[in-house]
């Protein structure tokens, strides 16, 4: 197992170099710093907390600013501990970017879904609405509450509520490309969460050791044009040095004259 932390910038589509679409979420991954490791003895339990997004030091209390002092760290927004790891591998201070994962590897990408607010049945648990016409009276009804025996609402019937703004986690994503000098992840399909907002990629738990084979993408660079008042002063230097031409074409007619 392995994971690091990520913000949610947005979706994009690439293609590959045979032609084909492929929709990605942007993931940008600033390199995580290992600010403690949780060992069996002492915590009961074997983890890495890892920190990401450098911050001011006025946002964080004096607490949060010693806790990060001990691996040598900057100030972080988030602290995420991520489990099943070996913490042999990992050291107090120790830098995690991006290149921990490979192009084709599988992830799960977990994250704080978007809240939708209060909704009713139909749109929370996706139930079916009544009859709209002949006098019904019932369209987008939660049910039957019960049956006449128990007199009260059986425990677990599915009411209105709350919606959304919960730990979400989608298995299996592909990971499309790595870019190292920009701090990116493009992953295959969406992710949850609104832009801008926190994730958590981790090796995929079902299949942590499959790596698809990758198309290569099609990038189109752009030509660099030369500046306009380059090509203005380009044009006046020709102008002079054609001009300077005619004088000394017309000073050796007069000589020879």
């Amino acid at each position: 197992m392995k994971g690091i932390l990520g913000k949610k910038i947005g979706m994009t589509q690439v293609f590959t170099k045979s032609g084909k679409l492929v929709p990605v979420t942007v993931i940008e991954v600033e390199p995580n710093v290992v600010t403690q490791i949780k060992t069996l003895e002492k915590d009961g339990y074997e983890a890495v907390q890892l920190g990401s997004f450098t911050v001011k030091e006025k946002s964080l209390n004096k607490p949060e600013l010693g806790h990060l002092k001990k691996a040598n760290a900057e100030p972080k927004r988030y602290l995420k501990e991520i489990r099943g790891v070996n913490i042999s591998e990992y050291t107090l201070g120790q830098e995690v970017d991006a290149s921990i994962f490979k192009e084709g590897e599988m992830v799960d990408v977990s994250g704080i879904s978007k809240g939708k607010g209060f909704q009713g049945v139909i749109k929370r648990y996706n139930q079916t609405r009544g009859p709209m016409g002949h006098g019904s009276q019932y369209h987008r009804g939660v049910g039957s509450m019960g049956t006449l025996l128990p007199m009260h609402v059986l425990k677990g019937k599915k009411l209105p509520g709350h919606m959304g703004h919960e730990l979400t986690t989608v298995q299996n994503l592909e990971v499309v490309k790595i870019d190292l000098e920009n701090n990116l992840i493009l992953i295959k399909g969406n992710v949850p969460g609104p832009k801008k907002s926190l994730v958590i990629i981790k090796s995929a738990v079902k299949n942590p050791d499959k790596i698809n084979e990758q198309e290569e993408l099609m990038f189109y660079e752009v030509e660099e044009e030369t500046p306009v008042e380059e090509e203005v002063a380009s044009e006046t230097t020709e102008e002079v040095k054609e001009e300077e031409t005619t004088a000394e074409e017309t000073e050796e007619k007069v000589e020879q004259e």
